[in-house]
């Protein structure tokens, strides 16, 4: 059951984030940081997409991803495209992943810590859930704010 929720929460969401990123009017819209806005809707999209690939492909899918964080907030003017083909991967690994995760695996402690405390691994995708749409939140304010 958790297992399907998450599955419809992380495709909503990141269909919506692909959404977000395509409504930008011109691609480097997607790059403005301005006043006391750190992070742009291209950083925060490949952080997303950095963050997803650790702790699900990574971790849980034994997908080989080697994260590089800092270059998720340092990288600029991405095209638009590749950021787009980026989240579309991103779904197709969420799902492949979920797709072998069994509902032991679910309550089985994540095999990293997070925040120096041991969670379940349900527990730790919901969290990953949240944080995606906290984002997803700061790009569409972004996009608004800013696309003009």
């Amino acid at each position: 059951m958790l297992t399907e929720i998450l599955r419809s929460l992380f495709n909503r969401d990141l269909n919506k984030l692909k959404e977000e990123i395509e409504s930008y009017q011109t691609e480097s819209q997607l790059w403005i940081v301005d006043k006391n806005i750190a992070n742009s809707a291209g950083n925060l999209c490949l952080h997303l997409i950095g963050n997803l690939n650790t702790y699900i492909g990574a971790a849980l899918g034994k997908t080989g991803y080697i994260r590089n964080r800092p270059l998720e907030f340092s990288a600029k003017d991405v095209l638009k495209a590749e950021l787009i083909s980026k989240i579309e991967k991103t779904i197709l690994m969420v799902n492949d992943t979920l797709d072998i995760l069994t509902a032991a695996d679910l309550e089985a402690i994540y095999p990293s810590e997070f925040l120096e405390r041991e969670e379940v691994t349900g527990f730790f995708l919901v969290h990953l859930s949240t944080h995606l749409t906290y984002h997803l939140g700061q790009i569409n304010y972004h996009r608004r704010l800013l696309d003009f």
